[in-house]
């Protein structure tokens, strides 16, 4: 498992993520969700809700992973997304997004980024 998904995982134990599509919903409606993760084969009905509830709510929405690999992190089955409630970790993980689609010659912009203004 990679850095990120096992942060991910440690998010999870701690806490300080939400998966499944009601725990996720609540998490960015109340505004305890500080970043979205949603899995790259994520269903294009899916991803259009999230990217539009993560808009309204200005809150970062980042693409990554499979549904299985997200829910094997989470020890759980496979997730479409993941809401990260904590600051600390929602820095960690979208840094750590970042940087791997950098590193796959992705642009570091608003692009790989959808949704919100959070700079936590």
């Amino acid at each position: 498992m990679d850095k990120i998904l096992n942060l991910m995982g440690l998010a999870m134990k701690a806490g300080a993520a939400k998966s499944g599509s009601l725990s996720v919903e609540e998490a960015v409606k109340s505004g305890k969700a500080h970043l979205l993760v949603m899995a790259e084969d994520a269903s294009e009905g899916t991803k259009k809700q999230l990217t539009n509830m993560a808009g309204y709510r200005a809150v970062d929405l980042l693409s990554y992973g499979t549904k299985e690999s997200l829910g094997r992190a989470l020890g759980k089955e496979e997730r479409s997304a993941v809401a990260i409630t904590e600051a600390g970790f929602a820095k960690s993980i979208k840094e750590q997004i970042l940087s791997v689609n950098t590193d796959k010659d992705a642009p570091k912009t608003k692009d790989s980024v959808y949704g919100g203004a959070n700079e936590n």
